[in-house]
């Protein structure tokens, strides 16, 4: 074993093998916290990137004004998958972990779209729905069609598909 600055080659190997390998797993955490990687498999919305950045500004903005009846559209990660709630209309619920940090729970009405199927923690879901303030972050409903054609349609696209 050849010494050189006070560590062998096998141990600079190992050092350097150790770093690589926990540049790679920051990299793929990153990247799918991020929502990034594979682009959904059928659909994507018919936004920019410049209009998904102005979106987010204008939930954002919502928030931090306390504002109600915002049309938005962006995308989040799941951070928890909760019971449906059955009281009166039954939605699916879930939290979704924004890039801001911030957390929005979602309302999706499933008497009046389909329900995202095998949604899990960690799944990027794109949304395009009515923003509720509330201290908590605030909550996304409307993510589907009105059938009486007086509200704005939103949707939801999760593992390649878009329910509306």
């Amino acid at each position: 074993m050849t010494r050189e600055g006070g560590r062998s080659r096998t141990g600079r190997r190992r050092r350097a093998v150790s770093i690589l390998v926990s540049l790679v797993a920051i990299a793929v955490f990153w990247a799918r916290g991020s929502g990034l990687g594979a682009p959904p498999k059928e659909t994507r919305p018919a936004t920019s990137e410049a209009a998904t950045g102005a979106t987010s500004d204008a939930l954002a903005d919502a928030f931090a004004n306390r504002r109600s009846d915002v049309q938005v559209e962006g995308l989040g990660v799941v951070d928890r998958v909760l019971a449906d709630d059955n009281d009166g209309s039954r939605h699916q619920r879930f939290i979704l972990r924004l890039a801001s940090g911030r957390t929005l729970l979602v309302a999706h009405n499933i008497d009046l779209a389909p329900r995202l199927e095998r949604l899990a923690r960690g799944d990027t879901v794109r949304f395009n729905g009515e923003y509720e303030w509330n201290a908590d972050g605030g909550v996304l409903h409307w993510t589907h069609k009105d059938p009486a054609g007086r509200h704005i349609a939103g949707w939801l696209e999760h593992d390649g598909r878009r329910v509306e």
